[in-house]
């Protein structure tokens, strides 16, 4: 499954990764029913790849101090220990397994299934999952905004149509704000900015750059796409479109996009809450 398309600078990292259904997906169903329902689910994780997206949540945490107009150094040599501990990977996979117990039905499961399980869905999840944990944003985008400008309008189209097609409820712009609304306000809370902000204003000095954002946010996307499926033919994407507009995998996506939104905007609450507790780094 591809990531949604949606980010901004400081969270582009985290937001930017690609989420991919493993071919394998077909041994969840094998498990037994019911019984074994979270481990069918932990099984799910693996063999999706779903599990190493939540992973990569854990390379936002540098970006945080980012938001905050700060850099990670300046909150002393026990960021790297908080920032572990609060983005622990396990954590977060525990955190999505709660929540598909209760949501991810077999309709949904079934569906994706038989779609990964394809040649195609394979090729895609393995491009998909060499996308998840690259960190070097900015040689990404440098090598995407390349890919694009000798690319054809026909194959930059189909890019655009699966970027919509991930997010067809149009939540991505607003997901965004509110992971960096929740994260300004608990960083207020906790003390760690010398001063205070308020909700409102701060939501709608967010409302006002909306159509900027939602501009940075599909550029980023496009540039993305465009590095992370370079190596499979247009036709290809044509037919992944297609799939993704089906209406069962559209809940799929609307739903694996919402268990990464909030494990994120949860995330950054608790790590602000922790970044409190450090020292600030003094120079010598």
């Amino acid at each position: 499954m591809q990531s949604p398309p949606h980010a901004t600078r400081p969270l582009l990292r985290a937001v930017m990764f690609a989420v991919g259904f493993a071919a394998a997906v077909v041994a969840v169903a094998a498990l037994p029913a019911r019984a074994a329902d979270r481990d069918r689910l932990q099984a799910y994780l693996e063999v999706t790849g779903f599990g190493v997206a939540l992973d990569s949540i854990a390379l936002a945490a540098a970006d945080a101090p980012v938001m905050l107009g700060l850099e990670a150094s300046d909150f002393g040599h026990e960021w790297e220990r908080v920032a572990g501990e609060v983005f622990d990977t396990g954590r977060m996979r525990e955190m999505a397994l709660d929540v598909l117990s209760e949501t991810l039905d077999d309709e949904m499961l079934g569906h994706a299934a038989e779609f990964y399980a394809s040649d195609l869905g394979q090729r895609l999840v393995a491009v998909e999952n060499a996308s998840h944990m690259r960190e070097d944003d900015d040689a990404k985008r440098a090598e995407g905004l390349n890919l694009l400008t000798e690319m054809p309008e026909a194959r930059r189209e189909v890019l655009r149509d699966m970027n919509a097609a991930v997010d067809s409820a149009g939540t991505g712009v607003r997901a965004v704000q509110e992971i960096q609304v929740r994260f300004l306000l608990a960083a207020s809370y906790a003390g760690v900015l010398e001063y205070d902000l308020d909700e409102q204003a701060l939501r709608a000095l967010m409302a006002e750059g909306e159509a900027e954002l939602r501009a940075q946010i599909e550029a980023s996307a496009l540039a993305n796409a465009a590095v992370t499926y370079a190596s499979l033919p247009t036709e290809d994407l044509g037919a992944y479109v297609e799939a993704l507009e089906h209406p069962v995998m559209a809940r799929v996506y609307e739903l694996m996009n919402a268990v990464q939104y909030e494990i994120m905007a949860n995330r950054f609450e608790v790590l602000a809450a922790r970044m409190v507790e450090l020292q600030p780094a003094q120079e010598l």
